[in-house]
């Protein structure tokens, strides 16, 4: 196959906070020029932006105008410092997070943007953090066991509150109005390459991990009447659509879209991806055993495989899910990043702070250095990472976060130290449950912004006691969704081709030290003794307190 030496492509990564554009070239991968844009809302929160209403806890919604603002700045950005011609560009890919839903019309419109919806928050986009849809998910869980409904097995026995069904229902049932207005239930991955080709189509993807989608079909119309009698059709009214494979072309870009991005009409847009997904064959990593963990203000561990088991607590399994050919694991960590953030906002002293400043580095950078000073133990801590509930392996957004050990000896420090060894002690967790269920992982590939913290990658090695691989690129979405752009634009085959031409990644960059393996697996048993007695089942104190702070809140409103 023929490369033009010239060809480029363009990625476009939609993450939480903001989205990211790269500019590739085709025939090896380099990268030749990145832009960001923040969105104007974030994520909403706290208020519905258009009123000021307050929101419920454990809401997240997002705006989808800030979505088409990064094709109208990021994109031209990014041509514009990669220094070529748009008619270079040969073809365009995104990725989104997910599970991230959007409510539409026929045409495709979010109906956040009609006039009779601007008021209702659940009119708007439902991020993947959103996890106000438990109460539902529960639901869900327990029919599906007591009618031993067989793709149960595939999400390792439960569903997330994040995921398709869990947050229809909710609208469903909190906001008929908006349910019945709703057209189409439209994952955000699908809806921007909506914007882009003119065409709605739904990738396997993400049907697969967050629609329930396994062997050909949907849970069937009695289970989804059982859960409510209007959910009936949920499935042939609002979600089912023909499902389009990862790397084929969705469509060809419209001029509008042409006009948003500064590229040509007509090049090729590839369908659709998850953030997490992409990024795997941008590290290289299309064998079995090779577990990619994308770091940032959560963790998505994906992996393929060439057997298909049933792993507790995985977020699913899907045929082709990464490459085809082999099955696609995914399990993950719903607080990561986030963790440490919420930590140096609302935890440090100002004297930490202001330390950093004076010396010109960050918070983060000063609580590593004095972090990576202790031995293992030293700090007499053991924190549970589950200040955004639980992922994996136990699919509960209801548990939160635990430190144990603090008296006041303990420092600012101390408590960083011990969360980010939680969230490795998460990650070991995950790799044992897939391991013990006879799906090995016999290479761990960090991707994502965390992986500049050595300390915490050499934790991280030390913890799942394996060596740590490291992505080539700052950005492994963005340039895995332009890989995936590649192979729609027919430049590549298929996407073990397109990975072996363009993706990159340093073998080995951490292994474990002997020493620490041995004190980490000390208290990684208190750890896992901790986990287990909080998460299932031993002490429901975790919920009680979820309750108790519901309660208070609504008596306030």
């Amino acid at each position: 196959m023929t490369i033009d030496r010239d060809a480029c492509v363009v990625g476009v990564d939609f993450g939480t906070l903001s989205g990211r554009a790269v500019v590739v070239r085709v025939r090896d991968g380099a990268e030749l020029g990145t832009a960001v844009h923040d969105y104007r809302h974030g994520v909403v929160d706290q208020v519905l932006p258009a009123t000021g209403r307050p929101l419920p806890p454990e809401w997240a919604l997002q705006v989808p105008a800030d979505y088409l603002d990064v094709l109208r700045t990021a994109v031209p950005q990014a041509v514009e410092a990669a220094g070529i011609s748009a008619d270079q560009v040969v073809g365009i890919g995104t990725d989104f997070t997910a599970c991230t839903m959007v409510p539409v019309t026929a045409d495709g419109t979010p109906l956040c943007e009609l006039p009779e919806f601007a008021g209702n928050p659940h009119a708007y986009i439902k991020l993947w953090r959103h996890h106000a849809a438990q109460p539902q998910a529960d639901r869900i869980n327990e029919l599906a066991r007591q009618r031993k409904e067989p793709w149960l097995a595939r999400y390792g026995g439960l569903i997330s509150s994040e995921w398709e069904f869990a947050k229809g229902l909710q609208v469903l049932e909190e906001a008929p109005e908006v349910y019945a207005a709703m057209e189409h239930w439209v994952e955000a991955a699908d809806w921007i390459i909506w914007q882009l080709t003119g065409t709605y189509t739904r990738n396997a993807c993400t049907a697969g991990y967050k629609g329930i989608h396994q062997d050909g079909a949907y849970p069937g119309a009695e289970f989804l009447k059982n859960l409510n009698p209007d959910f009936e059709t949920f499935v042939a009214d609002k979600l089912d659509h023909p499902l389009s494979p990862l790397g084929g072309k969705a469509g060809e870009l419209t001029a509008e879209a042409a006009a948003w991005t500064g590229l040509k009409q007509g090049i090729a847009v590839a369908v659709g991806n998850v953030d997490a997904h992409v990024t795997a064959p941008a590290a290289r990593a299309v064998e079995p055993g090779q577990m990619v963990a994308i770091m940032g203000t959560s963790t998505c561990h994906v992996m393929s495989g060439d057997v298909l088991r049933d792993v507790p607590g995985m977020c699913g399994v899907v045929d082709g899910g990464i490459v085809p050919g082999l099955w696609g694991y995914e399990a993950g960590q719903s607080g990561v990043g986030d963790i440490f953030a919420w930590f140096l906002r609302n935890q440090v002293p100002p004297a930490y702070h202001e330390q950093a400043a004076e010396r010109g580095i960050t918070v983060h950078e000063l609580l590593t250095e004095l972090a990576a000073r202790q031995a293992v133990g030293e700090h007499g801590l053991v924190a549970l990472d589950w200040h955004s509930g639980n992922r994996s392996v136990l699919v509960d957004h209801e548990l939160s976060g635990v430190v144990v050990g603090q008296t006041l000896a303990t420092k600012a420090e101390d408590i960083y130290r011990a969360l980010l060894e939680a969230t490795a002690f998460g990650t070991r967790v995950i790799i044992d449950a897939f391991t013990d269920a006879g799906v090995p992982v016999t290479e761990l590939v960090i991707a994502g912004g965390l992986l500049k913290n050595p300390l915490l990658m050499q934790i991280y090695a030390d913890v799942v006691n394996l060596p740590l691989s490291v992505i080539g690129s700052a950005q492994g979405p963005a340039l895995g969704s332009a890989m995936h752009a590649a192979v729609a634009a027919g430049s590549y085959e298929d996407i073990r081709a397109a990975a072996a031409a363009m993706g990159s990644v340093t073998r080995d960059a951490f292994t474990p030290v002997p020493e620490n393996v041995e004190a980490y697996q000390r208290l990684f048993d208190d750890y896992l003794e901790l986990h287990d007695y909080f998460g299932r089942g031993a002490n429901d104190v975790m919920h009680r307190l979820r309750g108790y702070r519901r309660t208070a809140l609504e008596g306030k409103s």
